[in-house]
């Protein structure tokens, strides 16, 4: 479905893209920071510890996915969350217990299979 030239998606692919969202360590840590609050872009790479070019790139990203929005502040631009029910999401997952065969997947979570 388009609106005003976005798509709009609906189930498996809005889990695909939120997949590739948070299969990169350092965007997972930007969602769970917006989870909490709002932010600016420079904030964030400081308290994430990565520069503000690879904080840039990542947050280009999560905003072609449509997870997060980019909102005017005056000069500045601030970051949350496109849905409040994405910070819900997040603190559940980070809930779950995972029982991992090391075989199988690697400690980032890479497939070794």
């Amino acid at each position: 479905m388009y609106f005003g030239g976005v798509e709009t998606l609906t189930h498996a692919p809005v889990l695909a893209r939120f997949g590739y969202a948070i299969s990169d360590p350092t965007r997972a840590r930007i969602l769970l920071a917006l989870a909490e609050e709002p932010a600016y872009p420079s904030d964030l790479a400081d308290s994430l510890g990565v520069s503000r070019q690879s904080m840039s790139n990542h947050l280009s990203c999560l905003r072609g996915c449509g997870l997060v929005l980019a909102v005017p502040d005056g000069r500045r631009t601030k970051y949350e969350l496109a849905d409040p029910r994405l910070g819900h999401a997040l603190r559940d997952l980070i809930g779950v217990v995972l029982a991992v065969d090391p075989d199988c997947c690697a400690a980032d979570g890479e497939c070794l299979a």
